[in-house]
Formats: structure tokens, C-alpha cells, sequence
């Protein structure tokens, strides 16, 4: 297909929220389509193709949620619904005629055959099969029935499957652009089916059919799809279509090194973005997860695309990890205006920051991950309802109340500054390092971390200083 656009694809089946493992095929599929661009001057395309045959469980909304979720991260495709695109339509469910098509041609040159196995003499072959040590595949039971035995099966209003047959002592290779030479021998794959008892097509034969069809140069999928790979090129190699070529990206594993699941780490997008995640933390985060990029500053995705390489796709499973993907978040943060960062919080804060929005965002951008972090602060700081954890209370106990006598007196004298306040405490009680910095901040801000003082104390205000002393000093028992 060296002849044919450069085009990747997406085709998720929209039967729930979109999770990281997806949203990661989505994402290396955007970045393959543009490094083809950065580096060609043909430019790489990049198809949706919506894979809803299941028609009991695919859903609408899911499939309105994950176009909006892949609009938000910018991961905007060239060619599927709602865009340009001569090869449609790109619901697979409308695509019932396209695929008949295909079936008759394979029945007519007796490359497939209908199959009335029951889903009870299906699952009993397969239990005979796992108690010998052999490899469950179909045995062939309706390969060879008569006219009048398909008659008669149909006469007991049996629906059939349809069964794609596997030629015999084939073997099936082809170059994994990540994982390098397969091959597989025809003899253990078993015939398989390509439409189900109730009409529809499987996934098997309408993502090979749709692929060649629609022109895809490259499917980049999880490497959980290798074996379907060869079932796909007998099928397109049956029906004289051209193939893709196809490679094979490791799994995402949990925390735990187990598959990824709502158990061990993995979110709905929908929930990121809920939670106030970037878009840019976001693709950052899943372009490194299990690809390496010489730069590990944040870029857009157009610079992501520019480095991205199919060869710098590892070949182990890569693991989920929180840590790393609030590090790209907080690096986004940081790169944000001070505007788009006020715009991101202020649906939480502004009732309590009131005219002190500069300094408010100069104090909390450096230290927060989301704007749930920045409420919890605001609250703490700028009401009067701070809530000290244990250790403040253990510091603050330890000080007694003499430091903070002094710091009221302090603050009295000097306002809200707070190199001077610092001055006099330090002279006043010949304490200097942890011993005065640790109390003073659990005084003021019932924390033992968190942003600086020296921003803080000009935040809160002479009068907000005072009245949090006299709290503290109430959280001391005896």
C-alpha cells in the first residue's frame, strides 16, 4: 500500500468511557499520522471509525463522549463522522451491505461455509479440548455438511454463523512495524467466524474489510489484537484486498503490574477532565507511557508528533504510574498564564479571594495539582474555618504558647511582613530553623508544607494573621 495516503486509525467500539488504554492506541495513532507530516511531504491522516456493531451494547452517548474527549486533548481526526472523508459511511453499523458483499464473494468461492453449532456443543468441544493439553479451536463440525443437512438444521429454525475457512498447512507472515517478523501457522488458528447467528458482522472481518477499504496504510493497536492479525490478512488475502501493515504496541499495566482496570489505577477521560486535568499534561504523560522521547520538557502535540517514532516504542508492557502523570500535570500548571491558571480555579475560589486574585495566584500555582488542591488551601488560609492535622497540633504543642504570644506581638508591630516578623521571633526567642519555622507555620496555615510564607502572610493580611493566632493558641491543650 506504499502507493496510498499515509493514514492511521482509531476504532474504538463505543460501549463505555473512554480509559487510558484507548485513549493511548488514539493517541500514538495522532502522533504516527503527524511525524509522517513533520517528516514527508505527503501529510499523514489520521481516521475515526466508529466500531458499533455490537448493537446491544454499543451506545450513542458513548460515542458522542469519546469525539468530545478526543476534541478536548486536540486529537482531532481528518477523515470519519463529522469531517471530510469519501470512504464512509464511518459507523460500522451502517456498513451492512458493504460487508454482504464480501460474505457472498467467500461463500461463492467456497471460502466460507455456514456453521450451526450451539454455543453448548461449542463450549463442550472447547472443555474436551483444554482437558487433553490441546489449543481450543473449532473442529471443523459444519464444514462439509450436505445440502440437505443444512436443510434440515435451518428446518429446525437453527440461525447459522458464518465461519471463515482456514486453507490448510498455510503459514502467515508479516514485518510488526514494532515488534518485527510473525509468523503463524494456519493449522492452529481453527475457522472462525466472521458473522454472528444474529446478522452482525464480527470484528475480526469488518475492521480487515474496512481497514482495506478506507485505505488505512498503518493499524497500530495493542499487542492483545497479534493474534487476530493473521485471521485479518487470510481474510483480506481470500478477498484480493490490499492489507495494511500492522503493529503491536505492549499493554498498560496497573500500579499493581497487573492489566490495567478501574481496580488498579485507570480513569475515565471524563473524569480527568472532571478533576481539572490538562490536556497537555495528559498527552504527555501517555505519548512517554511506553515510547521514549529524547526531551522530557512538555510539548504540544504537534511537537510530540515531530518526535514520535514507532521505533521508539518499547517492547514491554509499560506500568500506570499517578506520580508521573501529576508531574506533567504540575508542569503544565506552570506554563500556563496566570489568567488561564485564574480561569481554571476560580469557579472553586473567588468567593473567598476576593481583591487579592494576583497574589492568590502567585502564592498556589507552584502548589497544586488540581484545583481541588487550591480550594482545600483557600479554604485553609482564607476563612475561618482552618483545620489543623496532627502534626501542626504535635508542632504547635511543642512551641507552647509563648511563640505565639510573641508572633501576635510580632504581627501587631510589623503587619503582614514577614521577614520582620521572622526578626523578631528569632531575636525574641533565640530560635532560628525547624524550631521557629515549623510552628509558625502550623500556626498560621495548620500544615506542615505547602506554599511559602513569605506569600502567604501579605495573602491573609494584618487582621486574618491575628485572628488565626488567637485560633491557634485555642488548638493548644492546657
Amino acid at each position: 500500500m506504499t502507493s496510498l495516503p499515509f493514514k492511521s486509525r482509531f476504532s474504538p467500539s463505543p460501549t463505555g468511557l473512554m480509559h487510558f488504554g484507548n485513549l493511548r492506541t488514539a493517541l500514538f495513532n495522532v502522533l504516527l499520522a503527524k511525524a509522517h507530516t513533520a517528516h514527508s511531504p505527503q501529510p499523514g491522516v489520521f481516521l475515526l471509525r466508529i466500531e458499533d456493531t455490537d448493537m446491544a451494547r454499543s451506545e450513542q452517548e458513548f460515542t458522542e463522549k469519546l469525539m468530545h474527549d478526543l476534541r478536548w486533548l486536540g486529537l482531532t481526526w481528518q477523515e470519519g463522522p463529522a469531517a471530510s472523508g469519501t470512504q464512509g459511511p464511518y459507523y460500522q453499523s451502517q456498513r451492512h451491505e458493504v460487508y454482504e458483499q464480501y460474505y457472498q464473494k467467500l461463500l461463492d468461492e467456497k471460502k466460507a461455509y455456514w456453521c450451526y453449532c450451539s454455543e453448548v456443543e461449542l463450549a463442550i468441544a472447547r472443555k474436551s479440548q483444554l482437558a487433553a493439553g490441546m489449543p481450543p479451536r473449532y473442529s471443523g463440525t459444519c464444514r462439509h455438511l450436505t445440502e440437505a443437512e443444512r436443510e434440515a438444521k435451518i428446518a429446525k429454525g437453527l440461525k447459522p454463523a458464518l465461519r471463515f475457512l482456514i486453507p490448510d498447512n498455510e503459514t502467515i507472515e508479516f514485518d510488526d512495524f514494532i515488534q518485527g517478523p510473525k509468523h503463524f501457522a494456519a493449522n492452529d488458528i481453527g475457522d472462525f467466524i466472521i458473522k454472528k447467528a444474529d446478522g452482525s458482522a464480527s470484528f475480526m472481518f469488518c475492521n480487515a474489510v474496512d481497514d482495506s477499504l478506507m485505505q488505512v496504510s498503518h493499524v497500530m493497536r495493542g499487542e492483545d489484537h497479534l493474534t487476530n492479525t493473521p485471521r485479518q490478512l487470510l481474510i483480506l488475502n481470500a478477498l484480493k484486498l490490499p492489507a495494511p501493515l500492522y503493529g503491536h504496541m505492549p499493554l498498560i499495566l496497573g500500579f499493581d503490574g497487573k492489566p490495567l482496570s478501574k481496580r488498579n489505577g485507570s480513569q475515565s477521560i471524563e473524569s480527568l477532565r472532571e478533576q481539572g486535568y490538562f490536556p497537555i499534561a495528559i498527552n504527555n504523560y501517555l505519548s512517554r507511557l511506553g515510547h521514549h522521547f529524547e526531551h522530557e520538557k512538555l510539548l504540544s502535540l504537534n511537537e510530540l508528533g515531530d518526535h514520535f517514532s514507532a521505533k521508539n516504542i518499547g517492547r514491554s508492557p509499560a506500568r500506570f504510574d499517578l506520580a508521573q502523570l501529576n508531574h506533567w500535570q504540575k508542569e503544565a500548571i506552570m506554563k500556563s498564564s496566570d489568567g488561564e491558571f485564574w480561569e481554571w480555579v476560580s469557579p472553586l475560589v473567588a468567593n473567598v479571594v476576593g481583591d487579592k486574585k494576583d497574589l492568590f495566584v502567585n502564592t498556589f500555582k507552584p502548589n497544586c495539582i488540581l484545583p481541588s488542591d487550591v480550594k482545600d488551601w483557600a479554604t485553609q488560609i482564607l476563612t475561618d474555618s482552618p483545620v489543623w492535622d496532627e502534626e501542626a497540633l504535635s508542632h504547635l504543642t511543642q512551641a507552647n504558647k509563648e511563640l505565639l504570644d510573641h508572633l501576635s506581638q510580632a504581627i501587631e508591630s510589623e503587619g503582614d511582613d514577614y521577614q520582620a516578623i521572622v526578626k523578631r521571633l528569632s531575636e525574641a526567642l533565640n530560635i532560628k530553623g525547624k524550631a521557629l519555622f515549623l510552628p509558625l507555620r502550623s500556626a498560621v496555615t495548620g500544615r506542615c508544607y505547602g506554599p511559602e510564607l513569605v506569600k502567604i502572610f501579605p495573602l491573609m493580611g494584618k487582621d486574618a494573621l491575628l485572628k488565626r493566632v488567637a485560633i491557634a493558641k485555642q488548638q493548644i491543650k492546657g
